[in-house]
């Protein structure tokens, strides 16, 4: 099916952009950490290859592309290397990072979904898949930090929220058989999108009712 919806050689760019913009973000939290070399490209590998290695793990995609493509495990070591050497001067471009970090969600999502629906699951579990695809990484980032994973953070921007919409949209496509390279990308935008506006107008997911937390914001 995905290669139905992109040319083999399509799907490899798209793929190692996202892996790039992702690993870009692993290696930038190490730095903030005070993480030597070693950690700098162990946070760039989990966070650009945690998702998509939990996916394959989980639909029997053995051994999983990670292991199977060089440029996948290399991408990573390059933005690392960016990082290591130049990070004031990616901390100072972080709106672009995000803009593609953003766009690298969206894809996720999307081919995650499709990948786990090909190899068998039902409709809810591959949308399931599609949203681990793209946020994995970023959790297991955060857990080897040390840190809260900001997809559990009420102060943090929606991230998952715009990956299960993309998620979402695949699945009801694939239920109606409308899933083509036209919809496919139109999911692609609309979590690219979404997650631009949660990060322009600071949207939120809601606390619970009447809780009675004094919590307030982190200063990032």
């Amino acid at each position: 099916m995905l290669q139905e919806l992109f040319t083999p050689s399509v799907q490899h760019v798209l793929d190692l952009m996202g892996i790039f913009v992702f690993a870009i973000s692993g290696a930038l939290l190490a730095v903030r950490k005070n993480f030597d070399v070693f950690g700098i490209a162990v946070l760039a590998e989990v966070t650009a290859l945690g998702g998509g290695m939990l996916r394959d793990l989980i639909i029997g995609a053995v051994p999983p592309a990670a292991f199977t493509d060089l440029g996948y495990f290399v991408t990573p070591l390059i933005a690392t290397a960016l990082v290591f050497f130049l990070h004031p001067q990616v901390e100072r471009i972080q709106v672009g990072v995000n803009v593609f970090d953003a766009a690298g969600l969206g894809l996720f999502c999307v081919t995650g979904t499709t990948k786990a629906y090909e190899y068998g699951l039902g409709l809810t579990a591959s949308a399931g898949l599609g949203l681990a695809t793209a946020v994995g990484g970023g959790v297991l980032r955060d857990v080897l930090a040390n840190e809260v994973p900001s997809l559990l953070r009420w102060d943090r921007d929606l991230y998952a929220v715009p990956a299960m919409v993309g998620a979402t949209m695949v699945v009801l496509c694939i239920q109606f058989d409308v899933l083509n390279a036209a919809t496919s990308g139109l999911a692609v935008v609309t979590a690219f999108v979404l997650r631009l506006l949660a990060m322009r107008f600071h949207w939120r997911a809601p606390r619970a009712w009447n809780r009675r937390s004094q919590a307030v914001e982190e200063t990032p």
